[in-house]
């Protein structure tokens, strides 16, 4: 190819992506003006109840999401666990709490760490299906919670998690937590070296381990920060509702990775940020309360979150190509 031949393609390849790059900001735009219009237009959206609804909801979700970024970005697509071991910081930090605050705490976030440990490192180590893995992780977290329960509620001991509930300048702790979570994420994923190895495996595992990453244990870290920020959101789950049980988690993955997707993040991983997801949770919580004031059942906010996951999937294919 000529240098004048390699001068138009490249040219015509760069005009291609701006255009591409300046629909796809379009679309965005449009999409959130109609949101924020048809929010607006929602009786009840902007009062206090609704919109410290809206914190809540994000904030549970928000966390999930926070781990569930890495997860992706790590090309690893996303978890089917992580909702579960939400469900079971919950249970844990609600059992726990007769033992005392710290106990409370630390074993929730323990629990779901170490179980999401367990899975990064079959899946990095075994070069295991991380899909697959993390349904078998759901059923059996789903069965040992059921078992050991017996299916029944756990009770948070006593007042100890109410300061956890309770507004600072107005704002739940919930969504404050939630804030410092994305910042802690994004500075991770942003300054340090663990953070520029999962986005490197994330774009070309291949080339990762050619510099000398060990993908294994990148993955094995990945899975563990992801249950940590799992665990963060059962206790903020069991603060707030007094009590702990494995359904608190039920649909959280999937509102997590329609979040994390629609905030950007590639589902082929290598490309995406915490604070995205930020933006993307922020629209699904918005997306949840406005179905629910306006007396939508929850089988469609199921349906439409699947909607919006498939709509993410198919417009990063057609940006890409």
């Amino acid at each position: 190819m000529t240098d004048r031949a390699e001068r138009i393609a490249t040219g015509g390849l760069a005009d291609r992506m701006l255009r591409l790059v300046t629909m796809r900001h379009s679309v965005a735009v449009v999409g959130l003006a109609v949101l924020c219009a048809l929010a607006l237009m929602t009786p009840g959206f902007t009062s206090i109840p609704s919109l410290y609804a809206l914190i809540n909801t994000a904030s549970f979700v928000g966390c999930i999401a926070v781990g569930m970024t890495f997860i992706t970005l790590s090309g690893n697509v996303m978890s089917f666990a992580l909702g579960a071991a939400s469900g079971l910081a919950a249970i844990t930090c609600a059992w726990l709490s007769k033992f005392g605050l710290a106990a409370a705490l630390l074993g929730a976030i323990l629990v779901p760490t170490a179980i999401n440990a367990l899975q990064g490192f079959v899946i990095g180590f075994f070069k295991a299906n991380s899909l697959i893995v993390t349904i078998a992780a759901l059923a059996l977290i789903n069965g040992a919670a059921e078992m050991v329960t017996a299916g029944q509620t756990i009770y948070v001991e006593g007042d100890i998690l109410d300061p956890y509930k309770g507004k600072l300048l107005g704002v739940p702790l919930a969504g404050i937590a939630f804030l410092i979570c994305v910042i802690v994420g994004q500075l991770v994923l942003r300054y340090t070296q663990f953070g520029q190895r999962v986005v490197l495996v994330g774009s070309n595992s291949r080339a990762a381990t050619a510099a000398g990453v060990e993908v294994w244990r990148t993955t094995t870290w990945v899975y563990t920060l992801a249950g940590l920020f799992s665990g963060i959101s059962g206790v903020l789950m069991a603060a707030r509702y007094g009590a702990g049980t494995i359904e608190m988690g039920a649909g959280f993955d999937y509102t997590a990775i329609a979040g994390v997707l629609l905030g950007g993040t590639a589902v082929a991983g290598g490309q995406g940020s915490v604070t995205r997801s930020l933006v993307g949770v922020t629209v699904m919580a918005v997306i949840t309360v406005v179905l629910l004031l306006r007396d939508f059942e929850t089988q469609y906010q199921y349906l439409l979150t699947g909607l919006i996951v498939f709509a993410a999937i198919l417009a990063q294919g057609r940006f890409r190509s």
